[in-house]
């Protein structure tokens, strides 16, 4: 089946109101490629800001609580970013798991909470490069796989990432071989968990996805967009990933 490319920017913690003109050009820009799908996941601080000044577009917020509402000083819950104009939320990312001890378990819901406030969900996997190195990574990615994506949703509103941790923000790159063998994995162990499901489910690459390697990465097998990070903070160096989605 065809599935539709999908190039979402982490702005991670990074951007004050004055980033906002970056965002309406990126989303400017992303309308001459109506066949791409093209997301922004600012700072919490941004999203009511960016969603108000990009009406229509698609901004997301970077994690989410797995409760409604508590005591939890600090956190975000999901229906507080429907509220502030999100239509998605990143869960699992490699920051988080690393920096900040989040388990499958949490991960898993954390997403649960996103998809039941209406959201759509980006959910993030990816190996160590020791891991890689020994050569497990794909069992270690596909543990993650199983342990994190909820047993129900709709295939329509979920997407993983795949990001290999030692590959952010290092300028290091896979080989195409080897992503496009991870995202087959990947794609095997969802078909036979979710069955024919399974082939409406979005895998993006992400990790030091930039215009020049984008559309060689974009066009391994299996690799349905790409998760950004630093290039995403700016319409020149996005757009042009944007458009190699859109050309392939």
């Amino acid at each position: 089946m065809t599935r539709r490319k999908y190039v979402v920017g982490n702005w991670k913690m990074n951007g004050l109101k004055s980033a906002l003109g970056e965002a309406r050009s990126i989303f400017a820009a992303a309308d001459a490629h109506p066949g791409v799908d093209v997301a922004l996941c600012p700072p919490f601080t941004l999203i009511g800001a960016m969603a108000a000044t990009a009406p229509g577009k698609a901004v997301g917020g970077q994690d989410c609580h797995s409760a409604a509402s508590g005591a939890f000083t600090g956190s975000v819950a999901a229906p507080m970013l429907a509220d502030a104009g999100a239509s998605l939320v990143i869960v699992g990312h490699s920051e988080r798991r690393e920096g900040f001890g989040e388990r499958d378990a949490d991960i898993r819901a954390k997403a649960q909470a996103a998809l039941a406030a209406g959201l759509s969900v980006i959910l993030c996997v990816g190996e160590p490069q020791g891991v890689r190195e020994s050569g497990g990574a794909i069992a270690y990615v596909l543990a993650q796989v199983e342990g994190s994506v909820p047993d129900s949703f709709d295939p329509q509103r979920f997407a993983i990432a795949y990001e290999p941790i030692w590959a952010i923000g290092t300028g290091l790159v896979p080989t195409v071989a080897d992503v496009a063998a991870m995202h087959g994995a990947i794609r095997g162990a969802l078909r036979e968990r979710f069955g024919d499901a399974a082939e409406s489910i979005r895998i993006l690459y992400g990790g030091s996805v930039n215009g020049d390697n984008a559309a060689e990465l974009l066009g391994a097998g299996d690799v349905d967009g790409a998760l950004v990070g630093g290039a995403s903070l700016t319409a020149a160096k996005f757009v042009p990933i944007i458009a190699a989605a859109a050309g392939l």
